[in-house]
């Protein structure tokens, strides 16, 4: 833990208070300057498109995994093998992932094209166009991550007794009453941690982005993960990487802090 994980955090943290470039040896000391300046530069921006990735890819994976989920929970032919088959996304690694939507996104021999076109829809270069970049990188995200959500979702559901639907069932309650009336209270918990693991793991997420467009394009799939890698990587100023690093974990350890009074109440009830 100290070798991997505390002593990098500490170094990058200070490096925020210096002037620090890779190509050039040595540092000087600025203070507050580097994060007054990312402040001052495009850390709005970031935020917005940090947080339009990470809502995106929380609540459209989230309602597949649970319609899914719930159609896995009823007794129909071959629900076990479906179950399996829904996990590969889930087990291919992101930068696979990423290469895949990109062949289906491709604007001149793309699948997504060809699918569309019946349609009357024009062919899009949609990694290409500051308006469709973004929601193309939410849609591949969604395909990787709403396994997770299914499967854990689909516990959830097998823990409810059936009594309770029984019963409601025999004074009349129906299906979508049902569903909101026992299902969900039920799955309360199970839904809350869901939601906020996925919306902190997204929140920080860099491959599928990063393959996908490289945080293009002209910025426009940007957000805290690649602006770092890119600041200190591509820019070798570490002294401003650091201190975009130094907000983002600030923000980071806030949504722990919910993360962890969320769990703490979920061990008292």
């Amino acid at each position: 833990m100290t070798a991997i994980v505390a002593y990098p955090l500490l170094t990058a943290l200070v490096t925020a208070f210096f002037k620090q470039s890779l190509v050039v040896p040595g540092r000087k000391f600025v203070g507050f300057d580097n994060i007054v300046d990312v402040l001052q530069g495009n850390f709005l921006q970031l935020f917005q498109q940090t947080m339009i990735f990470t809502l995106g890819t929380t609540i459209l994976p989230f309602a597949i995994g649970f319609a899914l989920a719930l159609a896995l929970n009823t007794r129909i032919r071959g629900a076990n093998l479906m179950r399996g088959l829904m996990l590969i996304p889930w087990l291919v690694p992101g930068v696979v992932v990423s290469f895949l939507w990109m062949w289906i996104f491709n604007g001149n021999y793309g699948v997504m094209n060809a699918l569309l076109a019946p349609l009357g829809v024009e062919p899009q270069a949609w990694l290409a166009q500051p308006g469709t970049a973004m929601w193309a990188v939410i849609i591949a995200k969604t395909w990787q991550s709403f396994p997770w959500i299914m499967v854990m979702l689909l516990a959830g559901l097998q823990t409810v007794p059936r009594e309770l639907h029984e019963a409601a069932e025999m004074d009349g309650a129906g299906t979508v009453r049902r569903f909101f009336a026992i299902t969900v209270p039920q799955l309360k918990g199970i839904i809350g941690l869901v939601l906020l693991l996925e919306f902190i793991w997204n929140f920080q997420h860099f491959d599928i982005i990063y393959v996908l467009t490289g945080g293009g394009p002209a910025g426009s799939t940007q957000t805290f993960a690649t602006s770092v890698y890119e600041t200190a990587f591509r820019g070798y100023d570490l002294g401003h990487a650091g201190a975009l690093g130094l907000l983002w974990l600030i923000l980071l350890m806030a949504l722990v802090v919910v993360y962890v009074r969320f769990s703490e109440k979920g061990e008292e009830r």
